[in-house]
């Protein structure tokens, strides 16, 4: 396998692999952040992060002509929230939110000016177009955080109107393919969306005249308070499709709304669902056929799509599609058996793809990287599950060191990853950090602890009460786990993590000093009280379910705040955070910054002016890289 025959490897310590994917080649990369097809079936539209700009670009997907951008002056990036739900395409036309003015506007695909069609007040997410063509549905938020459905004529001619108003949240928005009825996703704190929901319908009065449509005779017809509710869709037919956690796993359904009758379509032991973190995220597509649908189904952090009959509930795997193991932002055509998806595999970075039924092979649209890399130089990871000190079982995927030019000998060192959120997930897919390290000679084992999402709704709940004990928990026995077998090195492991995760690293390296050699904290929580007192509206009334509610939690609260035990930190920690975050102000890792100054543990710190929550900038990028290389080749390589 070594250079296609030229050689065997050569041996060198782990840690110190010559890797192919550079600190500026994954700066470089493209983010791919969703696709859509337009009502035509013809074009192709997806949106590109470059460095910090969001560019929607077109194909025409039948005639296979080149790509071009759409949006060269303005950069498109939705902000409800934590954002999603940028764009959405409809007769020749996009219809984009404009970054930090948070307004709609429109712009046809052949060409000429973007124009606002929303008026400059608040911030808008998600539009949806009806049928016709007539208005577009979007969810808004004002100045004072108070979210609603809003509807506004797609020549903006009207000033918008209020759809529907009165719970704290509002996600998903939908017309019925007749335009005379309307679905959206609802729900109030201290709920988070996987928490529980409602899925409400409403009929669609157009007054005529000109005049904005209203809706009328609105009524929940799913979820509730323990039961959430994923993607509405309407069917041809004039049922409702949905995902709902109601039987314990996020199962696809379909209602019929003469009688209220649900049938199951996924089985259990899957989901069919991604944690609403943001905006219009997309597990399923209903193809126009109309009794036909293409889902991505979850099970051990590996998807795979399949199509589904909503008649029989038959389900047949695609082939064609089997060597994508994440997949979000399913479209289909609404004319033609084609859809189009972002999808990746741990050794294949993201991708725009498009798919024919009938056809051999899929099509890719655009690719996130150069894909110069043979696979085989890759990690491919494997999920595995081990005990945790609590006697249950956790959840995790292991990429082990990755190189064609060289081995080593024994145990590699580990870098333990803990995923943000903290619900949520890490799928089996192209993640840049974790190749990384790999192609460096480290091993990685993603956790996906007791209180992650994609292992039923039993297993996401064991988080209430819990965050900062079961991801702790999780991360010191899969580390040991894995070193009990030979796969890592426990005398050479490190704890890295960003948001949540950052938290379960600092919350980690002050209660169990001695657990790892090293700590990675992107933007991290150090103080719950100050997180529960400054974060955004989303996230608010979070902390109520996983530590408690305030002021009776007050305690839990103080145990779970790393600043107040920093002075236990002794082994070399490295921070990094966002100048201008509003989720995890600067203010938290300066905090744990001062406490390693003044105790005098080995530390670095760097701030990215101009970044949030994550990085864009391309520079940002680069230099985060650079600097994780030289921290573990300093503090663990020979350390």
């Amino acid at each position: 396998r070594f250079a296609a025959g030229c050689g065997s490897p050569r041996g060198r310590p782990y840690g110190t692999w010559p890797s192919p994917l550079s600190p500026q080649s994954l700066a470089a990369s493209l983010r791919l952040e969703a696709a859509r097809l337009d009502s035509d079936g013809q074009t192709l539209v997806w949106l590109e992060g470059r460095s910090g700009r969001g560019v929607l670009v077109a194909q025409d997907v039948v005639g296979r002509d080149a790509s071009r951008d759409l949006t060269s002056q303005l950069s498109v990036r939705a902000e409800v929230g934590y954002g999603g739900g940028d764009f959405a395409v409809h007769d020749g036309h996009v219809y984009f939110v404009v970054h930090k003015a948070g307004r709609i506007y429109r712009q046809a695909i052949s060409g000429g000016q973007a124009r606002p069609i929303s008026p400059p007040a608040g911030k808008a997410a998600a539009p949806t177009l009806s049928p016709d063509g007539r208005w577009v549905a979007y969810v808004h938020s004002d100045e004072e955080e108070i979210d609603r459905i809003a509807i506004v004529d797609t020549d903006g001619s009207h000033w918008p109107q209020i759809l529907v108003s009165g719970a704290d949240f509002y996600m998903q928005p939908r017309f019925s393919p007749d335009g005379k009825q309307f679905a959206w996703v609802e729900w109030d704190h201290p709920n988070m969306p996987w928490d529980g929901t409602r899925l409400c319908v409403a009929d669609v009065q157009s007054p005529g005249g000109g005049l904005l449509a209203r809706l009328t005779n609105i009524r929940q017809i799913a979820g509730g308070e323990n039961i959430a509710i994923f993607q509405p869709e309407f069917t041809a037919d004039g049922q409702i499709a949905y995902v709902s956690d109601e039987t314990g796993w996020a199962r696809l359904a379909v209602q019929n709304l003469n009688n209220g009758e649900a049938k199951w379509l996924t089985p259990e032991g899957t989901e069919c669902s991604l944690p609403a973190w943001v905006q219009d995220r997309r597990t399923y597509a209903l193809l126009p056929s109309g009794n036909q649908a293409v889902a991505a189904i979850n099970e051990n952090a590996h998807q795979k799509i399949v199509r589904i009959d909503l008649d029989s509930g038959e389900m047949q795997p695609l082939d064609a599609l089997a060597q994508y193991t994440t997949v979000e932002h399913l479209t289909a055509s609404p004319v033609e058996d084609r859809i189009a998806f972002l999808s990746s595999s741990a050794r294949q970075s993201s991708r725009i793809v498009t798919y024919e039924f009938g056809a051999d092979e899929p099509r890719i649209a655009c690719r996130a990287a150069g894909e110069t890399i043979r696979q085989e130089a890759l990690s491919a990871c494997e999920a595995i599950s081990w005990p945790t000190a609590a006697g249950e079982t956790a959840h995790g995927l292991y990429f082990p060191p990755a190189s064609e030019q060289f081995e080593s000998s024994g145990a590699p060192p580990l870098v333990v990853w803990v995923h943000g959120g903290p619900t949520g997930q890490v799928l089996a897919g192209w993640r840049s950090e974790i190749q990384f390290l790999t192609t460096r000679g480290f091993a990685v084992l993603a956790v996906n602890y007791r209180g992650s999402t994609g292992h039923g709704r039993d297993y996401m709940l064991r988080l209430r009460g819990n965050w900062g004990i079961c991801d702790v928990e999780d991360s010191i026995s899969g580390m040991q786990f894995l070193a009990e077998n030979g796969r890592a090195d426990a005398g050479r492991a490190v704890i890295m993590g960003g948001s949540a995760g950052g938290f379960t690293v600092l919350q980690t390296m002050a209660h169990q000093p001695q657990a790892f050699t090293a700590g990675i904290c992107l933007f991290g929580v150090a103080d719950q009280f100050h997180l529960a007192s400054m974060t955004h509206k989303f996230e608010s009334r979070y902390l109520d379910t996983i530590l408690g509610p305030l002021p009776e939690a007050a305690e839990i609260y103080r145990h779970r705040s790393p600043i107040n035990f920093a002075d236990q930190i002794t082994r070399p920690l490295a921070v990094f955070q966002g100048e201008i975050d509003k989720v995890v102000p600067q203010e938290q890792s300066d905090m744990i910054v001062r406490a390693l100054e003044k105790s005098g543990t080995s530390h670095i710190y760097h701030i990215y002016e101009g970044e949030g929550h994550g990085w864009r900038k391309a520079e940002t990028i680069e230099h985060f890289y650079t600097a994780v290389d030289e921290f573990l080749t300093k503090f663990v390589v020979y350390g």
